[in-house]
């Protein structure tokens, strides 16, 4: 078959190494999700097979992008394959039957518990222990339980057969089931460490036949070890975060690590701005990503030394070891991304006939009329301070960017979601009734019932509570809040209605990101070089270019000032430091 020639770069671009990759289609909607030893091995066999399989024919005619992880073992590539799945739902893992569902171990939440193999979850059954590669894995770890209590006279499978008469007779039950869990956890330190103990006291007390069964047992716990653990097994729900970039963007890789294996994965990509660090870049993308993931963990891994404005919040700079293994893993990720965005810039996604998705959005959401002019609104803050919010403007479908408007929150102090919104729907209809401006079709909100409430009552107070229909879109399961249904709606998560909203909510959430980066570097900006009297922003512009940063501004000499911005402006800088004692 021919192949297209992006693709072509992008397959160039692929490593050589095990991981993740993923299939876009036209749309950038995600087609299918497969795991290699070889991604690009894998990948470029897609395109030079001839396949018999009419729906594999279908998915590669669709494939307009591809995306990759890199991950270290396979069971890492095993359980973000999964994880993806679960949460895309991409269309060919279901016709291709390869989201098959994979083995667990599952210890019963009864008095006396079972273990047991399964291939289904069920909430509050019990503790489960996987996805395994195969049952042959499972059947493996079964054997060496077994193996390792034999000396009891019964091994745990049998026993729950039989019918506890006394106490002691349980809680030895009970002990074994808890060595059990941390040889299925990864945590065989403490186990072997109390088989050694055994084995030595048996040998002092001339019992050799019980110290070779208790050696017998270390053995087999030693090389179930080196075989199974991904990473560290203590490494337990950390985030790991880190940056690349050359003179105009930025790539931040970010890995969740739960139990030793990653189990989530996102890249972001960013626009480096006048006078911006990495370190100032890996922070606010610190904020975004653990927000947009509500990521609950108490420690992150960093790849730079960025400085901690989080409460309760732990940032490690690893140096040796398991956790710098893990950031360098997520480097190459990022160093990856970065290089296949110097090659070519791959991510050309043509439009979409938009009036069609207008009229399913006006059927789905039950509007009474097309939905030519959207308006979306969204906050922003960090940790509370500097609140902005933005709103931004879709015409016929698409984004008209000279409509776009952001706000300086003036009436709410710290973080008050329901306020601001309150603040910002008030000052843009006012204004747009004060000017008699055209009113929007259809109002989104970034947010649930708490966001859209606070709008309508706005709206109500301006008498346009019932000219205008008003939506609320909520991150977590991507549901629809209507103003008058208390029931939420969900979308097809492959519609074309739900893509267009969710391309509202996240065009708002980068324009009031930027609106937020831009506050900050005119607030530090305005502690010094725009309190003096006749330097404009032109002049600062240039004076940072050439310069860098303020803190060198603050020590160049006159000749140098001089020679760039002139005597005038040098003069009034000069004496600006020297009032200031800088």
């Amino acid at each position: 078959m021919i192949i297209p020639n992006k693709l072509i770069l992008i397959i160039k671009t692929l490593p050589n190494s095990e991981g993740v990759y993923q299939y876009y289609d036209k749309n950038n909607r995600l087609l299918y999700v497969g795991k290699a030893k070889n991604i690009k091995k894998r990948v470029s066999s897609y395109f030079t097979k001839n396949h018999e399989n009419k729906r594999v024919k279908i998915l590669v005619s669709k494939i307009e992008n591809i995306k990759f992880v890199i991950v270290k073992t396979e069971i890492d590539a095993l359980l973000l394959e999964n994880n993806l799945i679960k949460k895309h739902q991409p269309r060919y893992n279901v016709m291709l039957k390869d989201g098959k569902t994979y083995p667990w171990i599952c210890i019963s939440n009864e008095k006396i518990p079972k273990i047991f193999q399964t291939r289904s979850i069920k909430e509050n059954a019990g503790e489960y222990f996987g996805p395994y590669i195969s049952t042959s894995v499972v059947k493996t770890l079964l054997n060496v339980f077994s193996d390792l209590f034999y000396s009891q006279g019964w091994t745990p499978f049998t026993y729950i057969n039989r019918i506890v008469k006394t106490e002691d007779e349980l809680n030895n039950y009970l002990t074994i089931m808890s060595e059990i869990k941390k040889i299925l956890t990864g945590n065989l330190s403490v186990l072997i460490s109390d088989l050694k103990k055994s084995m030595v006291l048996y040998s002092k007390g001339l019992q050799f036949e019980k110290a070779q069964i208790e050696k017998e047992k270390i053995s087999i716990l030693k090389n179930y070890q080196s075989k199974s653990v991904v990473v560290n097994p203590k490494i337990n729900n950390v985030d790991v975060f880190t940056i690349v970039s050359n003179e105009k963007t930025a790539f931040v890789n970010f890995l969740k690590i739960n139990s030793g294996s990653i189990i989530q994965t996102h890249s972001l990509e960013l626009n480096k701005k006048l006078n911006e660090t990495e370190n100032d870049l890996l922070s606010l993308a610190i904020v975004e990503i653990r927000k947009r993931f509500d990521s609950k963990a108490k420690e992150i891994y960093c790849s730079h030394d960025i400085e901690n404005i989080w409460r309760d919040l732990i940032i490690t700079l690893p140096k040796i070891g398991d956790k710098k293994k893990l950031i360098d893993l997520s480097l190459k990720n990022a160093k990856y991304l970065l290089l296949e965005k110097q090659k070519k810039r791959i991510n050309q996604i043509k439009r979409v006939d938009k009036k069609t998705v207008l009229e399913a959005l006006k059927r789905d959401l039950g509007l009474d009329k097309l939905p030519l002019n959207i308006e979306c609104f969204d906050n922003s803050n960090l940790q509370g301070t500097s609140a902005v919010s933005a709103c931004v403007v879709f015409k016929n479908g698409y984004p008209s960017k000279k409509d776009y408007r952001h706000f300086n929150i003036k009436s709410v102090d710290g973080a008050n979601d329901y306020a601001s919104m309150q603040e910002v729907v008030y000052r843009r209809y006012k204004r747009v009734l004060d000017n008699g401006a055209r009113l929007p079709d259809l109002i989104v909100v970034d947010g649930g019932k708490g966001q859209l409430s606070s709008t309508i009552k706005i709206l109500t107070q301006l008498g346009l509570n019932k000219k205008i229909p008003v939506i609320g879109i909520a991150k977590r399961l991507e549901e629809i809040y209507l103003a008058e249904d208390k029931t939420p709606l969900y979308l097809d998560k492959r519609s074309e209605s739900l893509k267009l909203i969710q391309h509202l909510r996240n065009e708002a959430h980068r324009f009031g990101i930027m609106h937020h980066r831009n506050k900050r570097i005119r607030k530090s900006l305005s502690v010094s070089l725009e309190k003096i009297n006749g330097i404009g922003e032109k002049t600062i512009v240039l004076l940072l270019s050439h310069f860098g940063s303020v803190k060198k501004i603050n020590s160049s000499n006159k000749e140098d000032l001089i020679k760039l911005i002139g005597k005038s402006k040098a003069d009034k800088i000069l004496n600006f430091k020297k009032l200031k004692g800088v």
